[in-house]
């Protein structure tokens, strides 16, 4: 269950904030691995994931529902680009206190609140710890800062091969590194070489992000 992934968030939000010790203004504004986006942007977008799922998590403990981000997609983009161009020292005090305090969320839910609605993709409690998971292990890897997918627990890469197992098109075996298969099906970089099962054909184009 998600739950059992509590500590290896709080593990990923430790490792993150280690990560952003050293990082000047200079490096925040250097391109992450995402096409177009800076570190900034990157950080920002944690920080405001960390708050979304914040609320989604404080309003179902009071029984409500609430949108994922105010302005939806649009709301979302906006925050992250004006966001984006902080001083390295801002960027990285809200990512820290953002993700303590969703952490401080999650510590207050009773044993049989996790099963409770949330807006976010119509899921419950219980799925905004896999969707901080996600979020924190591919983005970490994503700011080009030392952390890579090659650093990926094989619990996470197993997770993260299941969730995205429907944009894989159907019959498609592919074979290589558990990280490398992990870091592909969540269209990142590979840093080892994979194959087609029976070496014949390219690897197929994804599908949407599930």
């Amino acid at each position: 269950m998600a739950v059992s992934q509590l500590d290896d968030v709080h593990a990923g939000h430790a490792r993150l904030g280690v990560i952003l010790d050293d990082l000047d203004d200079v490096g925040a504004r250097q391109a992450s691995a995402l096409p177009g986006w800076t570190r900034g942007h990157v950080l920002t977008h944690l920080a405001e994931h960390a708050r979304a799922l914040t609320r989604q998590v404080e309003f179902a403990i009071e029984g409500r529902l609430v949108d994922f981000y105010d302005g939806g997609a649009a709301g979302r983009n906006a925050v992250i680009e004006a966001g984006s161009g902080r001083p390295a020292a801002e960027l990285r005090a809200d990512v820290v206190s953002l993700s303590a305090a969703l952490e401080s969320a999650w510590a207050r839910v009773r044993p049989d609140g996790w099963a409770s609605p949330v807006r976010y993709r119509n899921g419950t409690v219980l799925d905004t710890v896999s969707s901080r998971w996600r979020e924190v292990e591919i983005h970490t890897a994503d700011l080009l800062l030392g952390y890579t997918s090659a650093d990926w627990a094989p619990e996470f890469c197993d997770y993260l091969v299941e969730f995205t197992a429907p944009r894989v098109p159907e019959g498609v075996e592919v074979q290589g590194a558990l990280t490398d298969i992990a870091a592909w099906m969540a269209g990142r970089e590979t840093i080892g070489m994979l194959t087609v099962a029976g070496g014949v054909g390219a690897l197929p184009e994804l599908g949407a992000w599930p």
